[in-house]
Parts: C-alpha cells; structure tokens; sequence
C-alpha cells in the first residue's frame, strides 16, 4: 500500500430538504386546511479515526466528499426524512486543517473519536406550521436550509510511543526490523528509507510502538532532503532513540547534525527524552569503539549504548532502557500508577 501523509479534499453537507404546500382534499371533510409537511435535515460531514488504517492514500482517488440532502416535505403533514450523516474513516493520528493550513478544526488522536465538522441544512417548514387563526389557508413554505462547504487539509500524523532518529544510513531499517514486526526496506546506501514505518515491540509481557522516519540530512527543517515533511510524525513520539552510525568519521557532528535539526523545527523534538546508542558495531574493533563511544558521550552528556542490529551485540540492554522509558513515559501521561492498588472485599 503506497503511503500518504497529506491530502486536500473538499467537503460539502447535505442541504436541507424544502418544505411542501398542500391543503386536504378529502371527501366529506369540508374544511381541509393546510397540511404540507415539513422538510428533513441534510446530513452532516463527520470525521471518524479508525483502526487498521495508516494512510490517507484513499483521498488521492476521491478529493470531494458530500453529504446527502434531506427530503422535501409531503402532504398529510408527512415529514421529509432526514439525510444519513456522512462518516469519513481517517487513521488515528489525522489532523484536519483548513484551506489556508492556518487554523487546526480536528485532531483525531483515539480509536473512534468522531468530530463533526460540517452541519447539514436543516429542513424547511410546510404550510402546515403556518397555519394561525387568522391565517387558515397558508400558501408559503421554506425551501430548506443551504449546505456548508469547504476544502481542508487532512495532515497524518503518526502516533508511536518511541522513535527512531539519525542520519541517512545510520542502521534505523535493519534496526526496526531486528526489534520489531515491520518489514523495513534495508539497503547499503542512503535514504533508503522513503515513507515512515511503524512497528510493535513485544518486550517482557509488554508492548509499545516504534516509527522510523527517513534519514535526517543538514538542512532538513527547511525542506532539504525528505526529513522536513515527515519530522512531524515524530512529533507525538514520547522518547527518541537517536542511532549514530559507529563508522562515521565524526560521531559527534553527525549527532549534532541531527539535534540542530529537531531544534529548527520546533514543537518541542529536542525536548523530548532521548537515548543515544551507536550502531553497526560489528564491523570495528573494541578499541575503536570506545573511542567513539567516549566522543559521543562527550557532546551528548549521558551515557551511549553500543550495538549491532545484525549480530545483536548489546541489543538486550538497549531494549531494556528503551522499554523502561517508553513504557514509563506512557504511563505517566495516561495517570497509570505502577503500585496496584491495594484489596478490598
């Protein structure tokens, strides 16, 4: 399935259907009257966020979406019947913004969470609902109600409780798919990773979610390379795992590389928790890798994990803390409390 993280589509909601002029002709009633029924209301444009969905490629073939107009009003006081809403399944994660992409209408963050962002017509009124004492026999009705109408712009982003960092080439594919269910695309060269990837981590009876997002390159926060647009799925990501390529001449700049771009682009990336580790240690002696090691920590200011993804060198300790962080992180935002709560009969 090709991935897709923007779309622009137009909305419209149902109109509301007219109402009717009629007066009884029946036999042996001798005063009829007016007896049009109202009409009923157009439907409403709803976002749904739904399961199983992580892509807005649906909205690339079908860009207008409108909901069904309510039904005219009948005699015998019948009613229009009103227009069924109209529900559009996005991912979990969708925000929808409007045509200027400078006001945030919904954020679709929950499984089911539906917002209603277009109202349908309401129905217009019959002769009958005219009807007064002085005014027995009322020829006017309402045509209903005109429909809303807008384009928006439906932005995904990915929801995931920790995500993967780094430059182009530093091991994030063959790191994901050591960790977890996804099958990541791994090749010998940069950007191979194109699209951002989800995958679930089973860990001590436990799970969370990991992204990885394509290589970050200088300049990425003002659309250089591929990291500018998807930067923002890393925005709901709890903790960052930075993963730095243990060959690289200067582990340090490209560690610094990579957190001058998360500052640039702001909404707090550079802010968010973080573990360091190096990567693809298998192909450098013990000696080598301590000296990167000790560069790194240096400029980091904490700790540096090394691992290899291929031969699983370190990879149990880095689960470990990845787990712990990730998990405590999740916890702590949904109010869960580690102690269980104590018995009662």
């Amino acid at each position: 399935m090709q991935f897709l993280d923007q779309a622009k589509i137009y909305l419209k909601s149902g109109a509301g259907g007219p109402g009717a002029v009629s007066f009884r002709r029946e036999k042996y009633i001798q005063y009829g009257g007016p007896d049009g029924g109202n009409g009923g209301d157009g439907g409403d444009v709803i976002f749904r966020a739904v399961a199983g969905l992580n892509t807005l490629i649906d909205f690339r073939y079908r860009q207008h979406w409108r909901a069904p107009r309510g039904k005219g009003g009948a005699g015998s006081n019948r009613t229009g019947a009103g227009a069924p809403d109209l529900k559009i399944s996005v991912p979990v994660g969708t925000q929808v913004w409007d045509d200027e992409r400078e006001t945030l209408l919904a954020d679709m963050t929950e499984v089911g969470q539906e917002i209603t962002i277009l109202r349908g017509g309401m129905g217009g009124r019959g002769n009958a609902s005219y009807k007064t004492s002085t005014n027995r026999a009322p020829r006017q009705s309402q045509p209903g109600e005109p429909p809303e109408e807008m384009w928006v712009w439906l932005r995904l982003k990915l929801l995931a409780d920790a995500g993967l960092v780094g430059l182009p080439n530093a091991g994030k594919s063959t790191f994901m798919s050591a960790v977890t269910n996804a099958d990541a695309k791994i090749g010998a060269y940069a950007f191979t990773t194109t699209k951002p990837q989800l995958g679930v981590v089973e860990r001590h009876d436990r799970s969370f979610v990991l992204a990885d997002i394509p290589g970050l390159i200088e300049g990425a926060a003002e659309g250089v390379g591929v990291g500018d647009r998807f930067l923002g799925h890393i925005e709901r990501c709890r903790v960052l795992l930075h993963l730095v390529d243990a060959a690289e001449n200067d582990p340090a700049a490209a560690y610094r590389t990579v957190r001058t771009e998360l500052a640039a682009y702001g909404d707090g990336l550079d802010e968010k928790p973080e573990i360091v580790a190096l990567t693809k240690c298998d192909t450098l002696d013990a000696e080598l890798i301590a000296a990167q090691r000790a560069e790194l920590e240096a400029v980091c200011g904490q700790a540096v994990f090394d691992v290899s993804a291929v031969s699983g060198h370190g990879m149990d300790i880095l689960m470990d803390a990845l787990w712990e962080m990730a998990l405590g992180a999740r916890d702590e935002e949904l109010g869960v409390s580690e102690e269980p709560e104590a018995w009662t009969p």
